[in-house]
């Protein structure tokens, strides 16, 4: 039965108490009002709660359609029904036109009556769930809004908050697609510089030039075409963070300025002759293993030091797989709303397939999953015929034999080594990784590989 708060205004008693005795019976709460100024009283008073508000255009101090903008500038989540004894054409559109949902005529039957209010409301109540939306991605990114409960979410997590507070520079190790970026903003905004700027650029988007000029800005006639004084993201980070994704993929000429910029906050404009100074936070962020690219002549080796002062593992999606299903649930929502469809949730075999599947892509993965899947339901629930069709295929088992598992590879010891160890520490990764003398990003990714 429907379910919802309707406002009803109309001068005449009679007629009044009758739309509200149909409404009621339809199952929704009728607030009524004899005048307009009343009318706006209650919506007033109850702005949260009314979804339709269905007005007479003849009352006594004031005329509906005059009043729809007031309506509509009170209650901008709310639908607006215009009722008239004499409707005529002209009227109708011009109420259209300025955004009531709907034109009735009184004496019209009540199933239209029923209708076209049950139709305001189900769109008054998609606005709402779009407004919560949108309220809830324009809210600063923070560590309590991260979907999942998982042990290595968690501990993650608890070391991002400790960092958060200090100004070290922080690095952040995971494969692609795990939340990297979520996890950077979140310590941003827990930091004492989260009222000032937070700006990322990722290193492997921009070609060695360009990427120069974007992140140190360069001075007016430095090349042709510089016309005028660039500023570079350090300076548009001043006071705030920076945050450098992908930083593996800078080139080496550039990670010489950048350990300049951590070693003394200061870096020269392209075509400066003099150097600039530049308060931030560095936070950088990789899915390469830094220190074997450092031992390999790929990197600085100074300047992995210079970021790694504190080091956080952001967990590939297959070492949560607790957070899978309400990491699914969450877009579900948001992309229902988004798309304007009607889910209640997924089936039990949708879900199955969701935990038992190998998520190479990480949650952006899940997150493409979901979208595609909420884009191409036609029903009310998520099945899996609406998944991709690698979800079909057999996946990969710890315990399924094969060729590259023969028990004589290499590959086959190291995976019965990290089984054994992570069996001897009741599956701590941390005290795993310690054990095992390699890094705990290391051992997330062979964790992943292995399907451990």
């Amino acid at each position: 039965m429907p379910t919802g708060t309707l406002l009803l205004i109309d001068d005449e008693p009679s007629l009044r108490q009758l739309l509200s005795q149909i409404l009621e019976l339809e199952g929704y709460t009728v607030l009524q009002a004899a005048t307009a100024y009343r009318g706006l009283e209650l919506l007033q008073e109850h702005v949260d709660e009314i979804l339709v508000i269905l007005s007479d255009v003849k009352l006594p101090d004031g005329n509906g359609l005059a009043l729809l903008p007031r309506y509509q500038e009170k209650a901008p989540l709310a639908e607006v029904i215009l009722m008239t004894a004499y409707g005529t054409i002209p009227d109708v559109v011009q109420a259209m036109k300025q955004g009531a949902f709907d034109y009735l005529t009184k004496g019209d039957s009540d199933r239209q009556l029923v209708a076209v209010v049950s139709r305001a409301v189900d769109k008054a109540q998609l606005k709402r769930r779009v407004a919560e939306l949108e309220k809830r991605v324009a809210l600063p990114y923070t560590f309590d809004a991260m979907v999942g409960h998982s042990t290595a979410l968690n501990q993650a997590k608890s070391l991002a908050q400790r960092v958060a507070q200090t100004d070290s520079t922080v690095l952040l190790e995971g494969p692609t697609g795990s939340g990297k970026e979520l996890f950077a903003q979140a310590i941003h905004e827990a930091s004492p510089r989260r009222t000032k700027p937070f700006v990322a650029v990722n290193c492997s988007a921009f070609p060695k030039d360009l990427l120069e000029s974007e992140l140190f800005g360069y001075k007016k006639g430095a090349f042709t075409g510089a016309l005028t004084d660039k500023k570079g993201l350090l300076e548009e980070a001043n006071t705030g963070t920076l945050f450098l994704d992908e930083i593996g993929e800078l080139p080496l000429e550039l990670q010489a300025k950048l350990l300049r910029v951590l070693e003394t906050q200061q870096f020269t404009k392209i075509g400066a002759t003099k150097p600039s100074s530049a308060d931030v936070r560095i936070v950088a962020a990789t899915n390469r293993n830094l220190r074997q690219e450092a031992d390999a002549g790929h990197f600085r080796p100074d300047l992995y030091y210079r970021l790694a002062v504190f080091t956080v593992a952001v967990p590939p999606l297959n070492a949560r797989r607790e957070d899978i299903e309400p990491l699914a649930n969450h877009f579900l929502r948001l992309y229902a709303a988004k798309l304007r469809k009607r889910l209640r949730g997924m089936d039990a075999d949708f879900l199955r397939h969701l935990t038992h599947y190998n998520w190479r892509g990480n949650v952006r993965e899940l997150k493409n999953v979901l979208e595609r899947a909420v884009i191409l339901a036609d029903g009310d629930v998520l099945t899996p015929e609406y998944l991709p069709a690698e979800f079909d295929q057999p996946q990969p088992s710890a315990e399924a034999p094969s060729l590259v598992d023969d028990e004589r590879t290499l590959r086959s010891a190291e995976k019965s080594h990290i089984r054994r160890i992570l069996l001897e520490t009741h599956g701590n990764k941390t005290e795993t990784a310690r054990i095992l003398g390699i890094a705990l990003t290391t051992l997330y990714r062979k964790l992943q590989e292995y399907e451990l």
